[in-house]
Formats: C-alpha cells, sequence, structure tokens
C-alpha cells in the first residue's frame, strides 16, 4: 500500500466502490457487530457499486465522487460509531448517524475496496483517526514521551550543514582524525623525497580536502554536482566545532538525554499504521486497557508484557473480560502465542492467523469502537452556543 499520503489539511484520500446503506438497530454492541457480519456476508456478491472517492481525518469521513468534484457524503467523527472490516470479502464499513435522521437510528455505510490489503488499510485509517481524536480530547492520557536513553556515542559533524544523503561519502575526513580508516589502502608518494614521517600528514591533507571527494565522487557518478555545497566550515572552524561538541556542557551534562517520540499522524505507511492502532499509539497502556473493556469482542492491545522485559503481551477482550496472552520470543526467532502451539516469523503474521482463524476462546477482531461518539447530535451545538455567550458575556465585563 506505501505510505499514506497526506494533504496539507491532514486528509487521507483512498479510493472505493460504495455498495450503500442499511439501518443498524438500537442493541447492545456484541449484537449489533453480529448484525453487522451477517448483513455484510450477505452484500458481499452485490454487483451493484459506485466509484468513489473517501477522505479521512481526525474531523471525520467525507466520500465524493470518482473525480473528487461533488460530495455524496459527510460525517462528522464524533458521530462515527464504529469500524469495520472484512478483508478476505474486500469489504470496509462504517456505522454513523445520519444528519437529520433521529438520534437513535445509525445506518452502516459499506464499501468494496479492490482488495483484502485496501480493505485492511481504510478500516487502519479509520480506527487511527478515533484513536487520535481521543488523544486530541483527552490529552492528559497521552502516554510518556520518553523511550528510554539515546545510546552513548560521540557527536559528529553529520547534520551540521549538508544532507544525510552524502554522508558515507563525507563521514571520512571531513572532520579532522587522526590517521587513516580502518581497510583503507595507503598509496606510496611519487616524490621520494618526502620522508616516512611525512606521508601520513600529506595523505591526510589529500583525502581531507572536500573540493578533490567531490570531485572524485562527481567523476564515479556517485554524487551530483549540487550535492553538500553548504557545506562550508573551514578546517579551522571545524576542529573549532567539534572541540564545543566533544567539551563538557557544564553541570546539564549529566542529564541522560532521552529520545521524544514523534506527534501521533496519518503519515505513516501500512506497517506502522497497523502498529499505532494496536498498540494503541500515544495513549498510556491503562487508559487503552479500560477502553478496550469496552470494545468489541475480540478487539485487542499490543504492548510491553507487565512482568516479563524483552517479551510482548496481547491483551483481548472477550465475553468474560479482558485477557492477557504473553507473546514469547522463541530462540529461533519466531513469536509463539502463550498457549498456543504454532511460530510466526513476525508480529503482523501473527495478529492475521488469529483474526482469520478461531484458535482462541474468540478470533481477533479488526473492528473498532468511536470512544469519542456522541449520541446526542445536539451536543457539540450547545457547546459551541455556550462558548459563544460566554464571550460575549466577557466582553461586556
Amino acid at each position: 500500500m506505501g505510505e499514506t499520503q497526506v494533504r496539507d489539511d491532514g486528509t487521507v484520500t483512498r479510493s472505493a466502490e460504495y455498495v450503500g446503506s442499511f439501518p443498524v438497530d438500537d442493541c447492545c454492541l456484541d449484537d449489533q457487530m453480529q448484525q453487522l457480519h451477517t448483513q455484510l456476508k450477505s452484500l458481499k456478491t452485490c454487483k451493484k457499486r459506485r466509484s468513489v472517492s473517501l477522505k479521512f481525518s481526525i474531523k471525520g469521513v467525507k466520500m465524493y465522487d470518482e473525480d473528487e468534484t461533488t460530495i455524496l457524503m459527510a460525517h462528522a467523527l464524533r458521530r462515527v460509531s464504529l469500524s469495520t472490516a472484512h478483508p478476505s470479502d474486500a469489504q470496509f464499513a462504517f456505522v454513523s448517524h445520519n444528519p437529520g435522521n433521529p438520534d437513535a437510528q445509525l445506518y452502516c455505510h459499506l464499501f468494496k475496496a479492490s482488495h483484502a490489503r485496501a480493505a485492511q488499510f481504510l478500516n487502519l485509517l479509520l480506527c487511527r483517526c478515533f484513536q487520535l481524536s481521543y488523544l486530541e480530547k483527552h490529552p492528559e492520557v497521552a502516554q510518556d514521551e520518553s523511550a528510554g536513553p539515546l545510546p552513548n556515542c560521540t557527536p559528529s559533524l553529520l547534520n551540521q550543514g549538508f544532507p544525510l544523503s552524502v554522508s558515507a561519502l563525507v563521514s571520512f575526513r571531513r572532520a579532522p582524525t587522526q590517521g587513516l580508516l580502518p581497510g583503507e589502502k595507503v598509496f606510496p608518494l611519487k616524490n621520494n623525497s618526502a620522508t616516512t614521517e611525512e606521508q601520513p600528514s600529506i595523505q591526510e591533507e589529500v583525502f581531507t580536502s572536500p573540493s578533490l571527494v567531490r570531485k572524485k565522487a562527481i567523476r564515479n557518478k556517485v554524487l551530483c554536482s549540487g550535492a553538500y555545497r553548504s557545506f562550508t566550515y573551514s578546517p579551522h572552524k571545524q576542529r573549532h566545532l567539534q572541540d564545543r561538541l566533544n567539551s563538557p556542557q557544564g553541570k546539564g551534562q549529566d542529564k541522560i538525554p532521552v529520545r521524544r517520540a514523534r506527534p501521533p499522524s496519518l503519515a505513516e505507511t501500512e506497517e506502522a499504521l497497523a502498529q499505532a492502532v494496536w498498540c494503541w499509539a500515544g495513549i498510556a497502556t491503562d487508559r487503552s486497557s479500560s477502553l478496550l473493556a469496552e470494545d468489541v469482542l475480540g478487539s485487542y492491545l499490543l504492548c510491553p508484557h507487565p512482568k516479563r522485559s524483552g517479551c510482548g503481551s496481547l491483551i483481548i477482550r472477550f465475553s468474560t473480560g479482558l485477557v492477557t496472552h504473553l507473546i514469547d520470543n522463541t530462540y529461533k526467532g519466531t513469536y509463539l502465542l502463550e498457549n498456543c502451539h504454532i511460530e510466526f516469523c513476525t508480529i503482523a503474521a501473527l495478529i492475521e492467523h488469529y483474526t482469520e482463524f478461531e484458535e482462541l476462546d474468540f478470533p481477533l477482531s479488526c473492528s473498532r469502537v468511536n470512544h469519542c461518539y456522541e449520541w446526542e447530535e445536539n451536543v457539540g451545538k450547545a457547546h459551541q452556543s455556550f462558548k459563544r455567550k460566554n464571550a460575549k458575556y466577557n466582553q461586556r465585563k
């Protein structure tokens, strides 16, 4: 599927075929999911479809015609209750409240994707929108940004003025060092008058020259002529900057730097997007577990095991409650789910298998509930009206 293309307005667009919409009964979540699965199976051979474009964002879902010129349907994310998919039938669907209808009346909107992975990708996009929307409304549940200390490494002059794409070419001899690199050949000089003691220094100057390195790279067609021209440090400035990087920075040097997590986004590859949805990325594990208890049967949370370091765990919502299964790393480098006998090369293969086959108490589900769903349409409008009245009152004061 590649990487999601996120526009300036934060939307991700994907194509699909619109099959149709049907009403969903107002009943408990588990019964509602059973009704949805039955209805989706009956519509998997439906031939009547229309090519459309779907746009996803944390504000909502919009459906346009194939040319993206006419909007056909729009739903605010707070009025979308859940997302689901049947990858084997290339089906993707979401349940929402249609504007203007009674609050208790919900509709399921069904789409046919080009193949199974495309349907799963559409579902992952909407599920991630649910998570990002919850994180935006509840910033207090964000997980700790620190992801452990950075490895202790010597600061480098790389990243100080030229692109990383040429770091392999300039990492040798761009900063002042002593001697040749390991494995580097020593060529004898043609001038026999130079002594043995002078040769290393002369060779060092030759290899240190940025212009010679650049010309040689261009001749060998390894580098374009405009590359790393922005690196304009003289040897004196190089030494000065390297001394500053290597020198202690006072009392603050004793502090261990921490790696900052990237801000959550829809701009992810398919694998990274799936990992974010499975791990409820950005939301603290304890809050994710409490939300999981209110999700659909078979929904799960992938997280580190609380008691065994280096191992993962899969927390699954069954009818009896939340059950934690250890994901063991075998000596072969494979993954094995607790009390199961099949080994997998990747976590993705493990999850895909237990989603398709009912070897657990209940198969894993790719469906997810929107925990920011608003049951009443006027809740948002009433809140906005209150804010406007409050602003007018403050202006009068």
